[in-house]
Parts: C-alpha cells; sequence; structure tokens
C-alpha cells in the first residue's frame, strides 16, 4: 500500500533490513514517515472538483478515514514478509485520535493528535515527537482526487468484493505513464472505510498490500484504548527540530518527474547536531523523498551507491559534490534513477 498508515509500518518493515547500511538520520527520518509538512497549495488544492463517480468515491474514501470511529488489526505484506497492527480511531467531530500498536517484532507503537505523532520505543524508552502531513492506512489521498485523473485513469469495478467479512467496492488507479504504479483499493460498501489497497506494477503484479483482517466501524471508542501500553513517565522524549528551507537557494538543482510537485523542503536537526536537508515530491498520491548530508568518508553506514528496493520503495544513493542524497519512493525504479542522476549541485556565490 503506498498511502497511510503504509508509510509508517513499511518504515518498519524495510528499516530494520537497511539499518546496517543506511544513515541513521535518514532512516529515522523514514521511519517518522516519508512525508511531513505536506503543502496542499502546492498540489494544488484549489482545483476544480471533478464530478466523476471514481474521484467522488477516492474522496469519500479520504472523509471517512478521517471522521469514522473504526478499530482492527490489519496485516502490511511486503513479498514473503507479513507484519501485523491493531488500529484504533477516533473522531470527536472536531479532532482525531489514533493509536497503532505493532504486533510483530520489536514492540513499537505510534499515537497521534491530528498532525502531532509520537513514535513510542520502549526498547529503548525513548518517545520521538513530530508534526506529520499526510494520511495512513485507511486514509489515501495526498491531493484533491480530480488531480489525480492528469495522471491516473480511475475505474470501479460493477461487482462487489469482501474483505474481513465485509462488502466492498473495488476501484483501480492506473498509471497514464511509467513514472508511477498502480493501485486496486477496496472501501467498504456501507461506510466507503478503505479495508485494502495492493500497489501493482504495470504489469499487474502486487508489490505489497495492506489490509484489515478485522475490523468494527462506527462505535463508541473508549479514551482508554487510546492510551500507550507502558507507563512513559520516565521516558526520554526526543523532539526533531526542522526549518523550511528553499533548496534552489541552496544550490540544488532537482528535475521532478512529470507530474510530480515539491511539497515540502525542510533542515531535520538531529540531537548529535546532524542535519539533513529533505525535499518531498509528490504527484498528490506517490511520494519521493531525497535527503540531503554532507559526506564523510570516514562514515560506513551509507548505502551503497546505487540502486535497491525493497516492495514498492525504491532508494537510490548517489554522491554529489561533498554531498550523500539518498532518494527514496514509491515509484518505479527506473524514475528513481533517473531523478537521482538528474540532480545538479551548483554552489551559491560566496560559497565557493
Amino acid at each position: 500500500m503506498g498511502k497511510g498508515y503504509g508509510r509508517l509500518a513499511r518504515s518498519g518493515a524495510w528499516l530494520r533490513r537497511l539499518a546496517p547500511a543506511a544513515s541513521h538520520s535518514v532512516l529515522l527520518l523514514a521511519c517518522l514517515g516519508l512525508c511531513v509538512g505536506m503543502s496542499t497549495q502546492a498540489l494544488g488544492q484549489s482545483a476544480p472538483v471533478s464530478s466523476s463517480p471514481e474521484a467522488t468515491l477516492l474522496r469519500q474514501i479520504q472523509q471517512a478515514a478521517r471522521h469514522l470511529n473504526y478499530e482492527g488489526v490489519f496485516t502490511f505484506q511486503q513479498g514473503e514478509a507479513i507484519e501485523s497492527s491493531r488500529l484504533v480511531h477516533m473522531f470527536d467531530g472536531q479532532n482525531e485520535k489514533e493509536r497503532i500498536e505493532v504486533l510483530d517484532g520489536p514492540p513499537r507503537e505510534y499515537l497521534r493528535i491530528n498532525d502531532e505523532v509520537q513514535s513510542l520505543l520502549p526498547e529503548q524508552k525513548i518517545i520521538l515527537r513530530e508534526q506529520q502531513r499526510g494520511d495512513r492506512f485507511p486514509g489515501l489521498l495526498l491531493s484533491e482526487p480530480s488531480l489525480l485523473e492528469a495522471h491516473y485513469q480511475l475505474r470501479t469495478a460493477p461487482e462487489l468484493y469482501r474483505v474481513a467479512g465485509r462488502a466492498c467496492r473495488v476501484i483501480e488507479i492506473v498509471p497514464r505513464d511509467a513514472h508511477r504504479y498502480g493501485y486496486r483499493l477496496c472501501a467498504d460498501s456501507n461506510t466507503n472505510l478503505l479495508l485494502k489497497a495492493q500497489t501493482l506494477t504495470g504489469e499487474g503484479a502486487v508489490l505489497e498490500q495492506v489490509a484489515f483482517t478485522q475490523v468494527t466501524i462506527g462505535h463508541a471508542i473508549n479514551e482508554q484504548a487510546l492510551q500507550p501500553s507502558w507507563p512513559t513517565t520516565d521516558w526520554s522524549i526526543q523532539h526533531t527540530k526542522q526549518q523550511v528551507i528553499d533548496l534552489g537557494a541552496l544550490g540544488w538543482r532537482v528535475p521532478a518527474p512529470p507530474g510530480y510537485l515539491p511539497t515540502s523542503q525542510l533542515a531535520r536537526v538531529f540531537a548529535e547536531q546532524r542535519t539533513v536537508n529533505q525535499l518531498v515530491l509528490s504527484d498528490g498520491l506517490a511520494t519521493i523523498s531525497i535527503f540531503i548530508e554532507p559526506y564523510r568518508a570516514e562514515r560506513s553506514e551509507y548505502l551503497s551507491q546505487g540502486a535497491s528496493r525493497s516492495g514498492s520503495v525504491n532508494i537510490f544513493g548517489i554522491r554529489i559534490a561533498n554531498f550523500w542524497l539518498t532518494v527514496l519512493g514509491e515509484v518505479p525504479a527506473a524514475t528513481l534513477e533517473l531523478l537521482a542522476q538528474s540532480i545538479q549541485y551548483v554552489p551559491p556565490a560566496g560559497s565557493r
């Protein structure tokens, strides 16, 4: 699944495999989600609203994810790896509250109130706090659905399907070019809550999927169900400092793939005073993140230059001038590699 909790669940799945090789700062950013500081203006939210039935259904799916009460267990599958999580979501008419408990592997939980996310790591007794934008499963979109139709064909299947014992409607999101993957979704026929999502290659093969195995929708949620599993009063709290930057002014030239727009440019400062710059590109559905940090020859944890992949997430590491770039995204490998190799650095005047 390309969206929603997929960003957090995926990072948990592929993060562990990449940890020995990748930059700690970059991996921490990935663990907190590929997309932060999402600018709706950058994605053109003021565009006219489409009246197509498929765009309307996507809009209803997004609203259901935000405004319904629901809880259940969902699985994230990537190749032979499967990870299960328990999700509780409540909307009180004004605020969203959510708790995600990962049920496999090292214990960890994610608590969210609107855009504020706390990642709980009990083995280290650490709470990572950050402001995020971008929707987690069963959310989906990063822009108005009508904008997707320039780059994707949207179509619904006439027959109903079943997921977790509930009837659901199937919607296919088919890319119009080779710069993005396709998606197959199934939304609850009564409430429009997204029950299952698959990320597909151009040939229709499933790269990864996320789906509820059990879900209850529309009932009252007890506040206690949103509390962490552990007493956290003595835990260390880490805030990731960030500031908006202009990478163009810093000398970076990034030719985005067709249909992708910059949605955030941030400098992230960590406790060890390491700074990583991040650029996020999105077409409203898929995202690409570019992490830039000074190259240090003595550091052994950079990804080897070149490409690697985990499920739908492709990764490309490259050295440009005296910087190391990690480019990763839910896009085909060829798109990511072309982007990475097209990035240029022109030192701004006075920095030479």
